[in-house]
Order: C-alpha cells, then sequence, then structure tokens
C-alpha cells in the first residue's frame, strides 16, 4: 500500500504537467489567434449569394470553395483576376472525409444574369460573390465560404514545409523548367532546374522518377498545360499537391506551422472569422483527403470564340457531382440546372456540334472577355434565341446576313472587312493571321519576354490562358 506522502507527490506532479499543457495551450493558442489577424477578411456578402430553391439541403456536410488567382505581382488587385483554380471542398462532418472537386476554368457557364462564357471570369466580374453565386446556381450547391490565395502562397507554403517529392514525366520536367523562369521571377525566389533525362523517352508522357522539388518549382508544376491532360492535368496536379501539402502539415512542428502562418497568412483572403478558423483548428487534424476529381466529368469542346469546355450535359454533369461530393444517390437537378443546361447546347449549336478533343492544347489560347461573352436574352422581341452584346446594342456581332454566331460558315463574328474583329489592321483581333490580340511584339499579349507561358501585363481577360494560376 503506497504511503500517503508518495500519493500527495504524484498528484501534485499531475498537476504541474496539467498545468503546463494548459499553459502551453494558452500559448499556441495566443500565437494563432494573433497571427490570424494577418489574414484579409473582407465583408461578405452572403445576401447576395443565391442557392436555388430545388437545390438539395446537404445535412451532415460543409462545403467550401478554394479560388487561385494569378495577381501578376505585386500591387495587382484581387478582385480583378480571374480564378482559375477553383476547387470545391467537401467535408463529412461524421467522418472527417474530404472530398476535392476542380472546376475547370474553362468550362461553359452562366456566370450572372444569363451570361455564359468561361467560369473562370465570374471572379474577375464580381469577385468572391459573384463566383461562388455561379457555382450554387450551375451546380445545385450551397457555398457560403471561401478562400483566395495567389500562387505566391503556394510557393511560400511548399518552401516552409522542406519540399515535396513528386513523380515526374518527361513532358512535366520540361515545361516546368519553362514556367520556373517566370514563378522565379514573380515569387523572387530562386530554384534549380530539373535535369532532363537522357535520351529522350519514347512516352514523354511516362513518369521517369520522383524528384524532390521546392516552392517555385512545385508552383510551376501545379501551372503545366501543356501535356496531352491540358487543364484536366493541370487540376489533377492542383489537387494532389494539396492533399500532399496538408499531410505534411498535419505532422509539420509549431515553429513551421507559425513560419508559414507569418508568411502565407497575408498572402490570403477568407470569408472565414477568427473564430470560425480557430473552431476548425482541432478538428482539421482528424481530416482525410480521400478522392478528388474534375468538373464537368463528360464533355466536349467548341471554339465559338477561344476554346472551351462544353459539359455534355449540365444536368447529367451535376448529378454526377452531388453523388462524389455528397454520397447523394437521390439527387434530381433543380429546375435552374436543367434550364442552363439546354440553354448551353443550344448556344453552342447542339452537341453535333462539338468535338471531342480540343483544337488546340497550347497554354496561351488568349481571347478578350467580351468577345468570348454571351448573353441570353429571354424576352427578345424579335426572336426568342437573340444573342446581344449589353455593352452596346441588341445587334452587336450581327454581320448583317442573320448568320450571328454561325458556327459553320466563313463569316462567325464577321464585321463584313473579312477578317474577325479586323480593323484594318495586319493583326488587330484577326483570328486567321497567326497573330491574334497581337501587341505587335510577336507574341499574343507578351510582356515582351518572348515567353507565352503567363503572366502578361493586360488586365484579366476571361479565359486568358496568361492569367492562370
Amino acid at each position: 500500500m503506497a504511503k500517503p506522502g508518495k500519493k500527495k507527490k504524484v498528484l501534485f506532479v499531475l498537476e504541474i504537467v496539467v498545468l503546463l499543457l494548459f499553459i502551453g495551450g494558452l500559448y499556441v493558442y495566443g500565437q494563432i489567434s494573433s497571427r490570424l489577424d494577418k489574414i484579409q477578411q473582407p465583408e461578405l456578402k452572403r445576401e447576395t449569394i443565391p442557392v436555388n430553391p430545388e437545390a438539395p439541403k446537404m445535412t451532415g456536410y460543409k462545403t467550401y470553395v478554394l479560388f487561385g488567382i494569378d495577381t501578376r505581382g505585386e500591387g495587382s488587385d484581387l478582385s480583378a483576376q480571374n480564378s482559375d483554380t477553383m476547387i470545391i471542398v467537401s467535408v463529412n462532418n461524421d467522418t472527417g472525409e474530404v472530398r476535392m472537386v476542380s472546376v475547370y476554368r474553362d468550362t461553359f457557364l452562366d456566370i450572372g444574369n444569363g451570361t455564359y462564357t468561361k467560369a473562370n471570369a465570374a471572379y474577375a466580374y464580381g469577385g468572391p460573390e459573384q463566383a461562388i453565386a455561379m457555382l450554387n446556381t450551375n451546380l445545385d450547391l450551397d457555398i457560403s465560404d471561401y478562400a483566395t490565395a495567389d500562387f505566391s502562397a503556394l510557393t511560400e507554403v511548399v518552401d516552409d514545409l522542406g519540399g515535396l517529392d513528386i513523380p515526374l514525366s518527361y513532358a512535366e520536367i520540361e515545361h516546368m523548367n519553362n514556367y520556373c523562369q517566370e514563378t522565379s521571377k514573380v515569387t523572387g525566389k530562386s530554384y534549380t532546374p530539373v535535369e532532363k533525362p537522357e535520351p529522350k523517352p519514347e512516352d514523354e508522357e511516362a513518369i521517369v522518377d520522383t524528384y524532390h522539388l521546392n516552392g517555385v518549382q512545385v508552383t510551376s508544376y501545379c501551372r503545366i498545360r501543356y501535356t496531352a491532360s491540358m487543364d484536366m492535368g493541370r487540376t489533377e496536379r492542383q489537387r494532389k499537391v494539396l492533399g500532399m501539402l496538408f499531410d505534411k502539415a498535419k505532422i509539420a512542428g509549431l515553429s513551421s506551422i507559425f513560419k508559414i502562418m507569418d508568411d502565407v497568412f497575408p498572402m490570403v483572403q477568407t470569408s472565414l472569422s477568427k473564430q470560425d478558423i480557430l473552431g476548425l483548428i482541432p478538428t482539421v487534424i482528424g481530416y482525410d483527403f480521400s478522392d478528388s476529381t474534375g468538373f464537368p466529368a463528360k464533355y466536349k469542346f467548341s471554339n465559338i470564340k477561344g476554346s472551351i469546355i462544353v459539359p455534355t450535359d449540365l444536368a447529367s454533369n451535376v448529378t454526377e457531382l452531388h453523388k462524389f461530393l455528397y454520397n447523394d444517390q437521390d439527387y434530381t437537378p433543380s429546375s435552374e440546372v436543367l434550364e442552363k443546361s439546354n440553354k448551353i447546347l443550344e448556344i453552342v449549336g447542339g452537341e453535333g456540334k462539338l468535338d471531342e478533343a480540343a483544337t488546340s492544347t497550347t497554354q496561351d489560347d488568349t481571347t478578350n472577355t467580351d468577345d468570348n461573352t454571351f448573353v441570353w436574352s429571354g424576352n427578345s422581341s424579335s426572336t426568342d434565341n437573340s444573342y446581344y452584346d449589353n455593352n452596346s446594342g441588341s445587334t452587336d456581332y450581327d454581320n448583317g446576313g442573320g448568320t450571328d454566331y454561325d458556327y459553320g460558315g466563313s463569316s462567325d463574328y464577321d464585321n463584313g472587312g473579312g477578317s474577325d474583329y479586323d480593323n484594318g489592321g495586319d493583326s488587330d483581333y484577326d483570328n486567321g493571321g497567326g497573330s491574334d490580340y497581337d501587341n505587335d511584339s510577336g507574341s499574343d499579349y507578351d510582356n515582351g519576354g518572348g515567353d507565352d507561358g503567363g503572366f502578361s501585363d493586360g488586365a484579366a481577360e476571361s479565359g486568358n490562358d496568361d492569367n492562370e494560376e
């Protein structure tokens, strides 16, 4: 039988341990709380964000969206950029299972008020409110919270966690090295090019080895769209990297976590309050990234004006989306989704007018926002399917022959001068001379560096591949 004095000593030691843990917890809480003040938390006008009345209420889940923005360096305005990365995150509150879905940036959707264009343009037009509204109304979702960051934030996180080991193909090495030049310039961080294996493999898309990459390299890896998988491969890389970073962060020391907060939080904008984030921290440790995919799952391509991804059809794709995000086997698309689904196919001329493959896999399919925008006028007095430019009149884009938005003839978007959007010069908005949107430097929207890989000095354009994450 233990002596009374020994029991008191044991209890005293336990009390000291508990007290130290409590003080340590308060210290960590205080350190995290003070760093959360560095995050940009603009007011999100939730009352302006619609949800389809017939959309299901997914109890037991929380849905967020992550936006990736190319701010083109210091001093740029986040709200003026396209969200070239859009990742819907579904969290099962009971199991901690996390699923991610990337919405392809060139997906042809209604971004608001019957304006059909590439999905990434919604953020440029109306910030996070309009981008979330687009996702809610096209996909029958109920998203109320978001986080936005540019690729400089990704570079910082990767470096603060000591880099990542990523398997690469020959094609990925080649294009990643090319992107690293721009990424390094914008972020101010260095890198060492990955040496390409010799001889060049017959299958350039096959994995050749696993490489330890730093922040500049991982960010550049996440931007690749040149490979055969195009944007689908790009978004898959992004989701893979997010999962790897999450797993690595969960086992990182406090010093690493605090450094990430110091370096990255000033680059992040979110609708979550400080209390929301603090409340999430204990549960995030138990989260598990179980699966991810891209949206739409079934698609074809069109070249209305610049290559777009067309869901075939939207309703069936949204059905599959709900099965994946929420395991909802009984979901039925709302009338709003059905209407948009029909409208999309009508605008592109029907599924029979679509292509199985994109006409080009190049990085820089530069197109102007207005040239890529279609406004549906349901109350047109002349016809039930009149498209018009809401900046001018009801007959814009009309070549006078009644063939507005004709996809089969030689006069699409023709103003009668023999070259689409030609103002009399050799290259202005000419889609036939190989120099579309040329700024006279020999490369489309090039900032003078001769590299068409991105970071042009222009403003945000819908579907502009220079403006990408």
